[in-house]
């Protein structure tokens, strides 16, 4: 099998399906990975959602988060809990937003996402 270079892959294509206008810095799940919205993306539209860097994003606790740790988006924020389906069938199971990539403090924690 043979792979054919198509392009960098820092930003994806990402056509809104929704009837709510994705916001410039929206996180968007990606299956089992994030992208944050690098403009606004109408509904209907297409716009880049960048999938590789280094964002600061809302903690959803005050519990320390050490350098390298993997972290989980929440609808409340970033956090170091995995919920699994498991867990409690109820609940869809937190996305892997990646991991800290610097000392973190107060209510911001910055992530390599999908890293």
């Amino acid at each position: 099998m043979k792979g054919i270079y198509w392009q960098k892959g820092e930003a994806l294509d990402y056509v809104n399906n929704t009837d709510k206008k994705i916001e410039n810095g929206d996180v968007v799940k990606l299956g089992k990975r994030i992208g944050v919205a690098g403009d606004d993306i109408p509904p209907g539209a297409t716009g880049a959602l960048h999938v590789t860097g280094v964002y600061g994003f809302k903690r959803a606790d005050t519990e320390d988060i050490a350098m390298g740790q993997e972290v989980y988006l929440t609808e409340a924020g970033i956090t170091v809990q995995a919920e699994t389906e498991a867990e409690d069938k109820s609940k869809t199971a937190n996305v892997r937003a990646g991991y800290v990539a610097a000392p973190s403090k107060g209510d911001t924690v910055y992530v390599k996402i999908n890293a």
